[in-house]
């Protein structure tokens, strides 16, 4: 399946968080949200950010389920986060039955969605997200720091993918 890629930059956890609500606010029931970032990209504050764009409440907490992997969130349409950074293979991702929220009447959020590239629907909305790199390396091998104040750490490189028949 084509994608439309959207390429795009946020300076701190806030701007992640607006750019995640302005992209909620897009979501419809029935949509999947594949996350892929190292760990402390913001994978999680992007979640709190659709959530916010959905319309979950605001004074419901929005955090990382690493340890209970899978919160729900109730609002006009229900979140279903889930978190595969603690699994370790494709056998206990399967047998997490995740195909009923991922099939599901919600929107579906997955951080470390790599670990089920294979199982992710076609229609899926892929977002990388990347830390700016302090240490980029030119083709000629040479190190340059991209970085001009030590608030540039917060830099994080987002390339939204768009399924093009979404």
């Amino acid at each position: 399946m084509e994608n439309r890629n959207q390429t795009l930059k946020t300076e701190n956890p806030e701007e992640t968080q607006i750019l995640g609500e302005k992209l909620g606010k897009t979501l419809k029931q029935g949509d999947v949200i594949a996350l892929v970032g190292d760990l402390g990209t913001g994978k999680t504050c992007m979640t709190q950010g659709i959530a916010r764009g959905v319309g979950i409440a605001p004074d419901e907490v929005v955090n990382s389920p690493s340890y209970i992997l899978i919160n729900e969130y109730n609002g006009a349409i229900p979140i279903y986060h889930i978190d595969l950074y603690r699994l370790e293979n494709s056998e206990e991702i399967a047998e997490l039955g995740l195909s009923e929220y991922i099939e599901g009447n919600g929107i579906c959020i997955i951080e470390w969605a790599e670990r089920m590239a294979d199982s992710l629907p076609d229609t899926c909305i892929k977002i990388h997200i990347t830390l700016a790199d302090a240490n980029a390396s030119h083709d000629d091998g040479v190190r340059e720091s991209t970085l001009q104040n030590p608030e540039d750490e917060n830099i994080r490189h987002i390339e939204i993918q768009y399924p093009i028949s979404r």
